[in-house]
């Protein structure tokens, strides 16, 4: 890839993922969060929470995990053991009671984890999870003005789903990934660490976890590559997909909170492929000038020899002198006293 074009490919990933944490002109309406035990999403939810603090957007979060509200949180809706229906009515109030506050810009929706509705026995079975989703966006009554929003949905990969009831129909999994318009799967920091330096030694790489297959492992061992923990992060793997059904594929490391403060407003997300540890340091150029490749044979030529190569004639050159038919394209060749001449060879 051209310089141009690699400088043009990072500057505009990065002002996306920025456009996409600060929820700005609504560029992701549904986003899925895909986490694991390996890493889970919670560090990526407060970074959504502190943006839309200092944004001063309306944070209402879904808790079907959480016992306690995150700081930053306006509005704690417990939905564990809950229908949909009156979750939906719980948050169709909230969202009520905050239209009548100016201050509030754009509205922020997180469910902490979809996986207990989607597997829980009272869910009615006229349930239908696109349906579901798409009420938290749009207002339920006329008099609620509509506001942008922006809904964060996170679903656990280790959770294995329920048999479908009916073979026709997509899994829930399969409707999440459709509907979404941006999807995010987020990695370990060290272990996306271990699995570049086994593939910059030609070695398979290693799995963590559940994908290890042994018995009793459900978290794969993290290492810490220094000594002063500067392995720590997240590794954000995002597909967004635009309005034209363009795809943006990038590799994005988010650092821990600990490096920054809460009020920080420069963006802190950066391109995985910039990050000093997974892309090692260029060596200083010590030579002054192109050397030449060193070699027994001396490459170069001095003034005398270049002038006596220029001034050999090829043999072609006079065999395209003929001036007949036929003539073009001779090939001439004076026989020296070691070659060996058959006649009877040359009858036939």
């Amino acid at each position: 890839m051209a310089p141009s074009n690699l400088s043009h490919r990072q500057t505009h990933n990065l002002l996306l993922i920025s456009k996409l944490l600060n929820l700005r002109d609504t560029a992701s309406p549904l986003t899925l969060l895909l986490d694991s035990l390996e890493q889970p999403a919670t560090p990526l939810l407060k970074e959504y929470i502190r943006r839309a603090t200092i944004s001063k957007a309306h944070v209402t979060y879904i808790a079907f995990e959480s016992l306690n509200p995150p700081q930053g949180v306006d509005a704690f809706i417990p939905a564990r053991g809950k229908k949909p229906a009156d979750i939906a009515k719980e948050v169709s109030s909230v969202h009520h009671a905050a239209s009548s506050s100016p201050s509030r810009q754009g509205r922020l929706i997180i469910i902490d984890s979809i996986n207990p509705l989607i597997h829980s026995r009272r869910t009615d079975a006229q349930f239908h999870l696109s349906t579901f989703l798409s009420s938290f966006l749009m207002p339920q009554s006329p008099s609620i003005p509509k506001v942008e929003s922006s809904l964060v949905v996170t679903f656990h990969q280790d959770v294995p789903s329920p048999p479908s009831s009916s073979p026709y129909s997509p899994s829930p999994f399969s409707i999440l990934t459709y509907l979404a318009t941006t999807v995010i799967r987020l990695h370990s920091f060290s272990h996306i660490l271990t699995q570049k330096a086994a593939r910059d030694r030609s070695l398979a790489a290693p799995f963590f976890g559940l994908e290890e297959e042994q018995d009793g492992v459900l978290i794969g061992k993290v290492d810490k590559h220094t000594g002063n923990g500067s392995a720590e992060g997240v590794v954000l793997e995002m597909e967004h997909r635009r309005k034209s059904g363009r795809g943006v594929l990038e590799w994005y490391y988010l650092p821990p909170a600990s490096q920054y403060p809460p009020s920080q407003l420069k963006e802190i997300v950066t391109l995985l492929d910039d990050h000093p540890l997974y892309r090692p340091a260029e060596e200083p150029d010590t030579g002054a000038g192109e050397e030449e490749p060193e070699s027994t044979f001396e490459l170069r030529l001095t003034d005398k020899q270049r002038r006596d190569r220029e001034g050999v004639v090829l043999p072609y050159f006079d065999a395209q002198k003929g001036d007949g038919p036929g003539e073009g394209g001779r090939i001439l060749y004076d026989m020296g006293e070691e070659d060996d001449f058959d006649e009877e060879e040359d009858e036939i």
